[in-house]
């Protein structure tokens, strides 16, 4: 089995094509970078609603001890 490119400035120029190719590289990584950042983020700020919502139920719970207390 051959390479197709004889040389790495060959690769990078793409058979003349390297405009479109890398354009088409860049169009694709681009939104699926966003994708997994917009996730990141996305999941963090759930994990954080879950905590202040538990946090939340905890003081609920210990309110109604105290007042069931006195």
């Amino acid at each position: 089995m051959t390479s197709a490119f004889t040389s790495w400035s060959d690769f990078f120029a793409m058979s003349g094509y390297a405009f479109y190719v890398w354009f088409a590289v860049i169009l694709t990584l681009i939104p699926l970078l966003l994708l997994c950042i917009h996730t990141k983020l996305q999941r963090n700020s759930i994990l954080r609603s879950i905590i202040a919502q538990q946090a939340r139920k905890e003081r609920q719970k210990l309110a109604r001890v105290r007042r069931e207390v006195e």
